[in-house]
């Protein structure tokens, strides 16, 4: 076993103490599972967590049971924050998961937990239980918080583990001998193979081969149990956070940011691969199984995979290039181009000549192309936006030299349909960061008149945002209008722009 965290032998001898005896009392008092006969729609969910799993090593580590779960659902990759919203740690990692909201909502930014928001975004478990507190939730953690901390009192089962071969033999028990309905396991051990020996060593992908030994385990107890024929199983596997070649987390390096949902049930295609969906994901899919939809007062920053739609930036993945200025990303990462996708168009009459190639006016990048640029100048807290989304970094373009003036470039829109007379919605998601000389501003035209101003951005923003708009009577089209200034300064990114009557 790799001890990860600091104390770990002591903790896990109180937690024996404490938890084995209730556990096995639970087990001779539940017995065998109910006698009530289970329907064809019977939802039932199981998120398995590997604390500190790079999903970049996964080719190198024996991992068959987690290779089939890929070859059988859907695969998706995405980058964590870093500092300033949190580093890559597990507190804010598995509060993200569990809760559906980024660091900024839930306040969980280390493994203290000072000041978590879990009143406002508790966890998806508990979500289950204030909808229909017949769901029957388990959680089963080696880390403590987990099942402490992390998923709140209303859950019916918090159990811990002394090792990952406890919890690993406890969630076996329960999953076959209980009709738990909703549960979370979390195995520890990866990650403090990554803490003792890094991802580049053969002990990382040797604990990677065991937790998928184990996960294994708990796979076959669910096809094993006696009504699995008529459950509907959702089965969904990621990470908090991964490592670094040489061990250690809560920077900002792709290693330590990359994570991973991998999903397997009805709705995820098997062997499909995307590029838009994040670990704030998990709580509305899961939640969306058993049929509670994500209430807009909850403000969640994540969506039920099964909802999202890629947009028109998005299309533009095939096209995308690789590096030309930006010399310290590898060369044969593709995520920049400057072609706006169709519909939409890029105003650079004002912008001068020269300056970084990349970021020359607005661009549409990836955020393993961009944010790797330069790290720790905030680029890594653009979590709200999905795949490709635009981008105006006037801090990055102006690192080689170009014309006299400012970064001057907007973003414009194609034309919507509105109702004249009508209130109208626009939507978009919206990261900009502010670090010297610069503006921001959306602004509206209706059938192409005056443009009128819609949004002004000074200071920092990260949201996704929602503005009520009165469309003038008669009118019939919108366009936006994104418009961006600085004088090496900071960024500004926007995804997912909508407009809706």
């Amino acid at each position: 076993m790799h001890l990860s965290r600091p104390l770990r032998a002591a903790l896990a001898g109180a937690l024996a103490a404490a938890v084995l005896p209730l556990a096995a009392s639970a087990y001779a008092a539940e017995g065998a599972p109910s006698g009530a006969a289970a329907t064809a729609t019977s939802p039932k969910s199981l998120v398995i967590g590997i604390d500190g799993a790079t999903f970049a090593t996964f080719d190198k580590a024996k991992m068959p049971r987690v290779k089939g779960l890929m070859a059988g659902g859907m695969t998706a990759t995405s980058n964590l924050y870093a500092n300033p919203m949190a580093p890559t740690s597990s507190g804010p990692g598995w509060s993200t998961i569990a809760t559906g909201a980024w660091p900024d909502k839930h306040k969980v930014v280390d493994n203290g937990f000072g000041g978590a928001r879990y009143d406002l975004y508790p966890d998806y478990a508990t979500r289950l239980e204030n909808a229909d507190p017949a769901h029957d939730t388990l959680v089963v953690g080696t880390w403590s918080p987990i099942r402490d901390t992390v998923f709140g009192p209303a859950v019916d089962t918090r159990l811990g583990g002394v090792s990952d071969a406890d919890t690993t033999a406890t969630a076996v028990t329960k999953l076959t001998t209980t009709d738990a309905d909703a549960v979370f396991v979390h195995l520890d051990e990866v990650d403090g193979a990554g803490h003792s020996h890094g991802t580049g060593h053969q002990a990382y992908l040797d604990a990677l081969a065991t937790a998928d030994t184990q996960i294994g385990r708990i796979l076959d107890a669910v096809t094993s149990r006696a009504t699995y024929a008529a459950e509907d199983w959702q089965i969904i596997v990621t990470a908090d956070h991964g490592h670094t070649p040489g061990g250690g987390h809560g920077g900002n390096s792709p290693g330590e940011r990359q994570t991973f949902v991998i999903a397997k049930g009805a709705g995820f295609t098997p062997g499909s691969v995307r590029h838009d969906v994040r670990i704030t994901d998990i709580a509305p899919t899961v939640l969306a199984h058993f049929g509670v939809a994500a209430d807009p007062a909850w403000q969640l920053d994540g969506k039920s995979v099964s909802t999202l739609t890629p947009d028109a930036f998005d299309a533009l993945r095939p096209a995308l290039k690789t590096r030309v200025d930006e010399l310290g990303l590898p060369s044969t990462l593709k995520g920049w181009t400057t072609t706006a996708p169709g519909g939409w168009s890029v105003d650079n009459s004002a912008m001068p000549t020269g300056g970084v190639t990349e970021w020359r006016g607005w661009s549409f990048a990836t955020d393993e192309f961009w944010s790797n640029t330069h790290l720790g100048q905030g680029r890594e807290t653009s979590v709200r936006m999905r795949d490709v989304f635009a981008v105006a970094d006037s801090d990055e373009w102006d690192d080689k030299a170009h014309g006299a003036g400012q970064f001057d470039s907007t973003l414009v829109s194609p034309s919507y349909a509105v109702t004249g007379g009508a209130p109208a919605t626009v939507s978009y998601a919206t990261n900009y960061k502010v670090d010297g000389p610069q503006t921001g501003d959306v602004h509206i035209s209706f059938d192409g008149g005056p443009r009128q101003l819609l949004r002004s951005y000074r200071a920092d923003r990260n949201a996704f945002e929602k503005l009520t708009v009165a469309v003038p009577a008669g009118a019939t089209t919108a366009r936006l209008y994104f418009r961006y200034t600085g004088t090496n300064s900071a960024f500004w990114t926007v995804d997912q722009v909508t407009v809706t009557r």
